[in-house]
């Protein structure tokens, strides 16, 4: 209900909704309301409790000031589970009155348009976005967040979010080289088509749809359409802005993408934020700014292997060799071995003439790669790493060849190939990736 109450408050555009994220560390809290307001940054704050009792649900919903702690509205309601997803925009719709928010008559009709869900693949479909948010870089997580979205879909082959966030999953596989590119890409984007074919109007849906047309069909003039248009439709959806702003430095333009950070940090305080704004930090070659977000990251959230390797990546950026192998080393292990993690892991071990470790790691690569997917941009690194450019650039080839994901996220900033960049082999790549625009 929390979850879904955000999507539905987050459409309007003159409201300002914090992230599931930043507001679930309140649960059970002892914090008065005025302070929670202050941390939060916001003027009202909506709590409620959800009673289910076979199939019927009763919601107690109360809208509070919270700079004031004073009550300005509540009320009970009482539905079938079928009806939840009426429930929900019922009382949106409800809160934008007692805010005295106008809306627009695209935001009218959504609120007032009749839906009704399967209440198990409802269910699911939540169960599934819970996983989906705790690991979304981790194998088995995203797995058990596959089996619920399709256990959804099973249930309720018209539920459109099911799909949005089977499609996510899909990509996250793919991304975290889980699964081969191909078959990954094209399973997300079948997904993709089908929640856009039963619902245009899902945020999720568009960010995704971006996410892929810039970083697998290496269309930015259609992956930042869609970015907008996801925004457009939920305003206040943290990944989407988080997404933009990784896109905009990639571009790099650099006010604008630091504009669309101070936007994410109005709605979402979470770990999230943290990790894009090194990410932001990763495509502007900041390695100072990055060295200093991903410490702060690293401490809010320090077993999440992702903050310890772009610390790693921020220590070599700024020439602090001994501190990125201990981070990469880090990364690697709460990882179980993320390619990434190695693949730098390997590039640090050489700057620093231990050859033979690179060439340890480059050797488990390769002999993974026998029984399971290995990006072939991660072993061009490693070549690349150990001067042997020639095979940098036969992987860097087949890396093009199967549209890697992993060129259009590293091949302008990844400092593990600085050596091939003046090398006409690698501005002709460049230009057949299209990113010089």
């Amino acid at each position: 209900m929390t979850d879904e109450l955000i999507t539905e408050l987050s459409r309007i555009h003159s409201l300002k909704v914090i992230s599931h994220t930043s507001v679930t560390e309140y649960k059970g809290t002892r914090k008065h309301l005025p302070q929670i307001a202050r941390e939060l940054g916001v003027d009202a704050i909506l709590e409620g409790s959800v009673i289910r009792e076979n199939d019927e649900v009763r919601v107690t919903v109360q809208l509070l000031d919270g700079p004031n702690d004073r009550h300005i509205w509540s009320e009970s309601y009482e539905r079938p589970l079928h009806g939840v997803l009426n429930l929900q925009r019922e009382v949106a719709e409800a809160v934008t009155r007692q805010i005295r928010i106008t809306l627009t008559p695209e935001q009218e009709a959504r609120l007032n348009a009749p839906r009704t869900v399967d209440p198990e693949a409802y269910e699911a479909y939540l169960r599934g976005r819970y996983y989906l948010s705790t690991q979304f870089t981790m194998e088995q997580p995203l797995l058990q967040a596959k089996s619920y979205f399709e256990r959804s879909i099973l249930n309720d082959p018209g539920f459109a979010p099911a799909y949005s966030g089977l499609a996510d999953v899909y990509f996250y596989l793919t991304i975290s080289h889980h699964v081969p590119e191909e078959t990954g890409l094209q399973s997300a984007l079948e997904a993709l088509h089908k929640a856009l074919q039963l619902d245009d109007s899902i945020g999720e849906a568009h960010d995704t749809l971006g996410l892929i047309n810039w970083r697998h069909n290496w269309n930015l003039e259609a992956a930042e359409r869609e970015l907008d248009r996801a925004i457009a439709l939920a305003p206040s959806y943290p990944c989407a802005h988080e997404d933009r702003a990784e896109f905009l430095a990639f571009l790099g333009r650099r006010a604008e993408a630091l504009a669309e950070m101070t936007r994410i940090n109005q709605i979402d305080i979470g770990p999230s934020a943290a990790m894009t704004e090194a990410g932001v930090y990763f495509q502007l070659r900041d390695y100072q700014h990055l060295l200093e977000a991903s410490r702060k990251g690293v401490a809010s959230n320090p077993n999440e292997w992702l903050e310890h390797y772009n610390l790693g990546i921020g220590f070599e950026g700024t020439g602090k060799l001994p501190d990125a192998i201990s981070e990469y080393q880090k990364a690697v292990a709460l990882s179980n071995g993320d390619q990434d993690a190695q693949g730098s892991l390997a590039h640090a071990f050489a700057a620093t003439g231990n050859r033979a470790d690179a060439e340890k790691i480059l050797r488990d690569l390769k002999h993974r790669s026998m029984n399971s997917y290995v990006s072939p941009y991660i072993l061009a690194t490693i070549y690349a790493s150990l001067g042997e450019k020639d095979k940098a650039f036969h992987y860097l080839e087949e890396a093009y060849d199967e549209r890697s994901l992993d060129i259009s996220w590293h091949l302008k900033a990844d400092l593990r190939i600085d050596n091939l960049r003046s090398d006409p082999r690698f501005q002709d790549l460049a230009r057949r990736v299209q990113l010089s625009q």
